[in-house]
């Protein structure tokens, strides 16, 4: 963090992605840093309704503020140009200053699709992996391994 590097986690669903973005969250915390975890649902929300609801701005400033960032399930969903806008906007408000630690079950290369926009994605692409550590995680869901079943 003190370097202002990323991360980007990448695999299916329960490998660990989310769980380990929040041991490294904890981590920074016991550091003495500043730490924001928002998954990219809320974040949209939260970036769509910053000029009109207190709360977002609130948050938003917060996160704007971390040293670092955690953004769950990126490319979860597709975005509309105006929310893909809006994130761009946000990690170039971040870019340099935070770190930001990203999980996704999409690899960067679908994300022009999500976003709606290549060009949009490549600016995002370009800041986000300038310093950047991407981790591949592959293996079996954790939750379907140890899934339990009411019938017998």
């Amino acid at each position: 963090m003190d370097q202002t590097f990323n991360l980007v986690l990448l695999g299916p669903p329960g490998v660990g992605k989310t769980h380990l973005a929040i041991g490294l969250g904890l981590e920074a915390i016991d550091q003495g840093k500043q730490v924001a975890f928002v998954s990219m649902g809320e974040l949209i929300t939260l970036l769509k309704t910053e000029e009109y609801v207190r709360k977002s701005a609130i948050r938003l400033r917060r996160i704007r503020q971390a040293d670092l960032v955690v953004i769950d399930d990126m490319m979860f969903m597709a975005m509309e140009t105006r929310e893909a806008n809006l994130f761009f906007q946000l990690v170039s408000d971040l870019y340099e200053k935070s770190s930001i630690i990203l999980t996704s079950n999409k690899g960067p290369d679908s994300w022009g699709k999500m976003l709606g926009d290549q060009g949009i994605a490549t600016a995002i692409l370009d800041q986000l992996l300038h310093r950047c550590e991407v981790i591949h995680m592959n293996g079996e869901s954790h939750r379907m391994k140890h899934r339990e079943s009411v019938f017998t």
